[in-house]
């Protein structure tokens, strides 16, 4: 282990930032709402310090509010000021019944028909949206990938994504502490996760047959995305709950548009889609389908 740094006689510490004024913080709420559809309550004002502390010291410690000018100018610093800030949390195969269901109902019968029902025959697109560091879309393909062989023809598509550049980077590694290796169940951990070794020893990652099956890139969902696609699973799992009403019914009508219409909408166990339109159904608690839409009226396209 490394000894603790002592401070050299004449060395000296770099100084903290100017604290973030209320007017600052103001500044920061409308910024981030504007840009990314999250909405900063008063109690996240000390998060904002916390995570904006070091950029601030890097560049010799300017204002709060000349670092968000800065940042409003510049589109590489904007992407960093929002990085810094976005939550993650995850771990694998996080709320399991939305796995459940998939390997008990919906996979066995995709399997049985040869098709999703989407049109595609036997190719399967997913979207895991707000995918953090990776967790999610590995559990999906390790899921799929089990239920729906290759060898059986079956393509699968997996589409990783996250408003934070610097949190792709780290999922597109699809390496993790081996810890995790207990969030994993047994038959997929043997199957599709390789242990370090030496120096590694600490660290497990997804084999090249898993890594293949997802790809990564950046998207905001509070904008426009028309070029995705359409999905046949869509994952958008404890990331609605950032949003206020407005920017999360604009997300969700985003959402949908790039579902099939037989397609599945997953939500986190704290979110709901109640008052937010009639476009869907509930097939289980925060698991959705689109409606048919009416006679004479085609379905929402991406």
């Amino acid at each position: 282990m490394k000894k603790m740094l002592r401070e050299e006689p004449g060395e000296s510490v770099p100084p903290e930032p100017p604290p973030l004024s209320d007017r600052e913080f103001t500044g920061y709420q409308q910024f981030v709402y504007r840009e990314a559809g999250i909405w900063l309550s008063p109690a996240k004002k000390a998060l904002v310090v916390g995570r904006l502390s070091r950029r601030l010291r890097e560049l010799g410690n300017p204002s709060f509010g000349t670092y968000l000018r800065r940042a409003e100018e510049d589109s590489a610093e904007r992407v960093r000021l929002l990085d810094a800030l976005c939550t993650h949390e995850t771990h694998f195969f996080r709320e399991p019944r939305h796995f459940d269901f998939l390997a008990r109902d919906v996979l066995p019968r995709w399997r049985a028909q040869g098709d999703t029902g989407s049109g595609e025959g036997k190719r399967v697109r997913v979207w895991s949206a707000g995918c953090s560091t990776g967790e999610e879309p590995f559990s999906l393909a390790m899921v799929l990938r089990h239920h729906l062989p290759a060898e059986e023809g079956w393509e699968i598509d997996i589409l990783a994504t996250d408003l934070s550049t610097r949190i792709l980077e780290q999922a597109r590694q699809a390496r993790w502490p081996v810890e995790k290796a207990v969030q994993i169940p047994r038959p997929y951990l043997r199957a599709y996760m390789l242990r370090g070794v030496g120096s590694q020893e600490a660290w497990m990652k997804a084999d090249a047959h898993l890594r293949a099956l997802v790809r990564f890139q950046r998207v905001n969902l509070n904008d426009e995305n028309g070029m995705l696609g359409r999905f046949d699973l869509l994952f958008c799992r404890n990331v609605l709950i950032y949003f206020d009403p407005a920017s999360r019914a604009r997300a969700v009508e985003r959402l949908l548009n790039h579902l099939h219409p037989q397609g599945m909408l997953f939500l986190g166990h704290s979110e709901s889609l109640l008052g937010l339109g009639t476009r869907v159904r509930a097939l289980m608690p925060t698991v959705y389908a689109q409606r048919a839409p009416p006679a004479g009226v085609s379905a929402a396209r991406g």
